[in-house]
């Protein structure tokens, strides 16, 4: 047993404290502000009985109150269990908030929440942004993130698929097949791209047949040509063909062109019928069908005819003449007479800038054949040829023959009647093709480039003109300026809105007027509303420094 003793003074202070507890005034006490001793960070409540006023810490802290409310940490119970799922909780004094982790965005579109309105986090679609994986690939979209790998004609480099162009420093780089197998013998015809899929063909050079199998090379997708069994072989017609009673004037020769002419043997005579025989691409002789008939009257005269010939031999070439020989089977009635000399070939022309027409100096019943040679070449091209040849075989004396000949190229043409040994050239420059111009009301007007894929013209780039509608336009375009969505037309050169490499347009291309983007270092401004405008295209062709333009 403890004695315990109080003072006065502590006894009265006790009776405050637990008057202040109960919220009741001690006897003979003046009832006391329960409110003035809350905490800063309290708030003065009534109690649920009634009974008086209580001190409670406002959310976010916890304490008695009246004497400490002290910060309230949510986060440690977790963020998944505050914030929800893909989040991180970020605690504040008296409080917290929420942020998504990285490849997820709230609900609401806010950088930070509360989740007490729903608010959560959801997936990020990347792919949604154009080029988000670079040139030739395509992005496929995760939970919280992304990766990428290469399309079709585009291969990995520096790295392994799949790849994260921020983690990674892979990309996708074209496939490129490089240049094509030569094959012996033939030549080929090609666009000169060397991307997936891009088909060379192969043809066999004249006199020359291809025995193998298939003529076609396709760039495949692991950066090969895919190699066909191409074999040109040469045309050979073999021996001509053998006419009772004829002789043959043949140079030995049997590739494709070449000819053989028949002629009746010492003691017969021509009986009529084709005397020319040709060898054909199919590596077949022409059928001839001369006919040789002979008797002894004509033996004697053949006997005659001879010492007649040689005795005036020596006139053959006597100051530009030749002698006409006419004579039946009777010796006695031969006819001499000196005439000029005529071309094979005169008054050879070109029209149509395609198409030859010529004269023939022969006799009426015999069948010439000619050899049509033409080379073309190009100022603004140093490695451009273009060399061909066509034949042709005829008895008439007036003929035509139409070449395919390219715009734009300079051209040496040669006829050579073949038996006659004669050849007479002739040269063209050949002009641009057609231009057409046609009017269109449009909001964005759409231009659309074809082009052949064996086409072997000059063209290096082109570049799109807008100019404005009103008035008269003056302007130089041989050197155009740079232009930016920035930069204010300044000069008539700004007024390109487009520039294209031709091996970037391929055999197809659609190019909207108007979209805003940069092509070739050019900005292809928007269409203002209600206005007219002249659209030009302008091909380009260059060699080095060197360049020749074309506006269309």
């Amino acid at each position: 047993h403890h004695r315990i003793c109080w003072h006065a003074g502590s006894w009265k202070k006790l009776v405050e404290v637990l008057s202040i507890l109960s919220g009741k005034p001690a006897e003979g006490q003046i009832p006391l502000d329960v409110c003035s001793t809350c905490h800063a960070n309290a708030t003065c409540d009534d109690k649920s009985d009634g009974s008086g006023k209580v001190c409670n810490c406002k959310y976010g802290f916890v304490g008695n109150g009246r004497t400490f409310c002290q910060d309230k940490d949510e986060c440690q119970i977790g963020a998944n269990k505050i914030c929800g799922l893909h989040t991180t909780c970020h605690n504040t004094y008296g409080s917290y908030y929420c942020t998504c982790l990285a490849g997820y965005s709230p609900s609401n579109n806010m950088a930070v929440f509360i989740p007490n309105d729903g608010t959560h986090c959801q997936d990020i679609d990347e792919c949604r942004i154009t080029g988000q994986c670079g040139e030739g690939a395509q992005c496929r979209n995760l939970n919280g993130s992304f990766d990428c790998s290469c399309q079709v004609g585009y291969k990995i480099h520096n790295g392994v698929e799949p790849f994260h162009p921020l983690r990674d420093k892979a990309s996708c780089k074209e496939v490129d097949c490089g240049s094509p197998p030569a094959f012996p013998h033939s030549h080929l015809l090609w666009n000169k791209n060397t991307k997936m899929g891009t088909k060379v063909v192969y043809q066999c050079n004249s006199g020359y047949h291809n025995v193998g199998k298939g003529n076609v090379s396709i760039c495949t997708a692991g950066g090969q040509w895919a190699r066909p069994s191409m074999l040109c072989q040469e045309i050979l017609c073999g021996s001509p063909p053998v006419i009772e009673f004829t002789e043959q004037a043949w140079s030995n020769n049997s590739t494709p062109g070449s000819t053989v002419l028949y002629f009746c043997k010492e003691g017969f005579y021509n009986n009529g019928g084709n005397n020319v025989s040709i060898c054909q691409e199919n590596g077949q002789w022409t059928p001839p069908t001369l006919s040789c008939q002979g008797n002894q009257a004509a033996d004697c005269f053949h006997i005659q005819l001879k010492w007649m010939i040689a005795e005036f031999s020596h006139l053959a070439n006597c100051c530009g003449k030749t002698l006409w020989l006419e004579c039946s089977l009777n010796p006695t009635k031969c006819i001499f007479s000196p005439t000029e000399i005529k071309p094979s070939i005169h008054h050879l022309l070109i029209f149509n800038e395609s198409c030859l027409r010529w004269k023939a100096e022969k006799y009426e019943e015999d069948t010439e054949v000619y050899k049509v040679t033409y080379t073309g070449s190009r100022d603004y091209q140093r490695y451009f040829y273009d060399k061909r040849k066509k034949f042709l075989s005829s008895k008439a004396d007036r003929l035509e023959l139409c070449l395919s000949l390219l715009p734009v190229t300079n051209y040496s043409i040669a006829v050579t009647a073949t038996s006659a040994r004669f050849t007479a050239t002739i040269t063209i420059s050949t002009s641009l093709p057609v231009v057409y111009y046609r009017e269109f009301d449009t909001p964005l007007p759409v231009l659309s480039l074809w082009r052949s894929p064996n086409t072997l013209d000059p063209i290096s780039l082109y570049q799109v003109f807008v100019l404005p509608g009103e008035g008269i336009m003056m302007f130089n375009c041989s050197c155009p300026a740079k232009a930016t969505p920035t930069s204010k037309v300044n000069s008539p050169a700004e007024y390109i809105t487009a520039q294209f490499d031709v091996h970037y347009v391929g055999t197809e291309m659609n190019f909207t007027i108007g979209d805003g983007l940069l092509y070739g270092g050019f900005y292809n401004a928007p269409l203002e509303s209600g206005k007219n405008y002249y659209i030009i295209l302008r091909t380009v062709s260059q060699w080095k420094t060197v360049s020749v333009a074309i506006l269309w």
